[in-house]
């Protein structure tokens, strides 16, 4: 796996990077998507946020990359949880990208306060969708418990509520129906290494 050193020796996996980018695919205006206009899966509102100015149709991919190593990587932390668990951090990524950050972070520290066994072996965390130091202690000191079983049941867990989260969605909002298929198959059932 390539890894990048940023400025600030912020490391940033490349591959993970490119394999959202290549989920997302290049342009499109589909109305039926609430983003909106997008390339490499980068909403207009979002380019325009980072300063893009241009038309999304020739964006250049160098620009959605530094959009998603600085909003979806290293804003959320997911560069620090990766130093845990890269696997975890991959596929909080891809959820940020398509639930926004804060939502995989979420999934992620209910299932901790579950697998706490009543704060017996870590204290509960705050449910923020924030990576901040007690939800890394909280992760390591769950790893340490469970091992490699732990790991399984965590990534499970936080794919479990994400694949509820897409089903929601189109029941929410028939129209979105149209994307269930490809969520399950390409996001929720995925990214699961």
């Amino acid at each position: 796996m390539a890894i990048h050193q940023d400025k600030g020796d912020t490391v940033i996996p490349d591959d993970y990077i490119n394999d959202v980018i290549a989920r997302e695919g290049g342009y499109s205006n589909d109305p039926a998507d609430k983003g909106g206009e997008t390339n490499f899966g980068i909403t207009v509102a979002t380019a325009r946020a980072f300063g893009y100015v241009g038309t999304m149709q020739t964006m250049p991919r160098d620009t959605a990359v530094q959009i998603y190593r600085q909003r979806y990587w290293s804003q959320p932390r997911f560069d620090a949880l990766a130093i845990v668990d890269a696997t975890l951090a991959e596929k909080l990524l891809d959820i940020g990208v398509n639930m926004g950050p804060a939502t995989g972070v979420r999934f992620l520290q209910r299932a901790l306060n579950v697998l706490n066994q009543q704060a017996k072996t870590f204290p509960d965390v705050a449910v923020d969708g924030g990576i901040g130091p007690m939800t890394l202690t909280a992760l390591k000191a769950f790893y340490s418990m469970r091992g490699v079983d732990g790991h399984r049941v965590l990534l499970g867990m936080v794919t479990a509520q994400q694949s509820v989260r897409y089903i929601e969605l189109a029941e929410q909002n028939p129209t979105q129906e149209v994307f269930e298929w490809g969520w399950q198959l390409n996001r929720a059932f995925g990214v699961m290494a």
